[in-house]
């Protein structure tokens, strides 16, 4: 009798706890999409001020033909003026003056609009933050609803080992949910800002085609082409980064290898890995976690290091994997990394190798290169 009170009073609470969950998460829901409309709302704002302010480029540049070819006209009529009227000296001047005045006002609406779009490009930044953080929201809030809305028969039995499943059931969602917005990032920063470039250049490059300006479109073209070439690699690599099979076939080193002399041709960076101790049979989520954060480490010297040698060390110990990254490049004030906000690459990394339950460190100085260190306990396979 006992127990079923307990049970009717847990019921109780579950049900209380369930519905002050389920109206924060529409709240939460309802503030993202909000959000969201309000993206593309600027989206849609930031593209029609592109379009005006390549117009105004346009004009701007008209306009400044027109003005030196009146000041020369000007000049012309000032140096001869017993062979010009006083009313052609006079609308010479008045000509040049009233061209210089629009070149002005149009040079003026230039900045004004490019004033416009970088606070516009600004805003966007901050509410895309505002919806990121109210995913994170809305994925927490569902993993609480997974657990509470459980079949409550099973109470009693669950109570014995909640924390353990708790904990599990929250890193599996959250590595998925971070792999998912790392595409997702990856995509919004690379193709999809590539394509939303390229109309809007095809657009310019149509207007310099209507105004003849036949050698500056065939220049426009090309870098289009440039542009396009680079986002398919961008989308290549992303399909290669969800997932390379030759972890489960070959191991981590041999995939390491195998990375590493494709990051040597596509980055002109020298890299050598070394490897102390023989590869163990280990869980795929191991070797799948440790060649991500090598991959990381070394996207992060392409992009920001301007390194020209990288030494990767892998160390295979019976209950622990060693990684450490080094280059030879600018380097970073830690300090200041932590004061203003780590950048996606570093935070990624450091929630994947805390979700291994393991420890990361930088070390890094200005012009002295940059260590990254991993240090990550194993748990072999029991199938070994």
């Amino acid at each position: 009798m006992d127990k079923a009170i307990d049970i009717t009073l847990l019921d109780g609470v579950f049900k209380k706890t369930i519905k002050t969950v389920e109206m924060s998460k529409e709240q939460i829901f309802e503030i993202a999409e909000s959000a969201r409309h309000e993206c593309n709302t600027i989206r849609k704002e930031i593209n029609e001020v592109r379009q005006v302010i390549a117009e105004v480029i346009t004009n701007v540049d008209q306009l400044d033909l027109k003005s030196r070819r009146a000041r020369q006209r000007l000049v012309m009529v000032s140096r001869n003026f017993q062979s010009f009227s006083e009313e052609d000296i006079r609308l010479a001047y008045e000509e040049a003056n009233s061209i210089q005045v629009e070149l002005s006002l149009a040079r003026e609406r230039e900045q004004n609009l490019r004033r416009r779009r970088d606070d516009l490009e600004l805003r966007l930044r901050n509410i895309q933050e505002t919806v990121a953080r109210a995913e994170g929201l809305l994925s927490q809030m569902s993993v609480v609803l997974g657990y509470l809305t459980g079949d409550l028969s099973q109470v009693e039995d669950a109570l014995a080992t909640a924390k353990q499943h708790q904990l599990l059931g929250l890193k599996i969602i959250q590595a998925q949910e971070e792999e998912r917005k790392r595409v997702a990032r990856d995509i919004h920063d690379g193709p999809a800002q590539s394509m939303a470039n390229v109309v809007l250049r095809t657009e310019i490059v149509e207007k310099m085609l209507k105004n003849d300006r036949i050698m500056e479109a065939q220049i426009e073209l090309h870098e289009l082409k440039e542009m396009v070439r680079f986002s398919l690699a961008d989308v290549r690599k992303i399909i290669f980064d969800l997932r390379p099979m030759a972890l489960d076939d070959l191991g981590l080193v041999p995939t390491l290898q195998k990375y590493i002399q494709n990051f040597e041709e596509r980055s002109k960076v020298t890299v050598d890995l070394v490897v102390f101790g023989k590869e163990q049979q280990l869980e795929s989520s191991f070797k799948a976690a440790g060649f991500r954060l090598i991959q990381e480490c070394l996207n992060n010297v392409a992009k920001h290091a301007k390194a020209r040698f990288v030494q990767v060390k892998v160390e295979f110990q019976p209950e622990t994997l060693f990684l450490v990254v080094k280059d030879d490049g600018v380097g970073f004030e830690v300090s200041e990394t932590n004061k203003n906000g780590q950048s996606f690459g570093l935070m990624g990394m450091k929630e994947r190798t805390q979700l291994l339950e393991g420890k990361m460190t930088i070390t890094s100085e200005v012009n002295q290169g940059t260590k990254v260190m991993f240090q990550i306990p194993l748990q072999p396979n029991a199938s070994k």
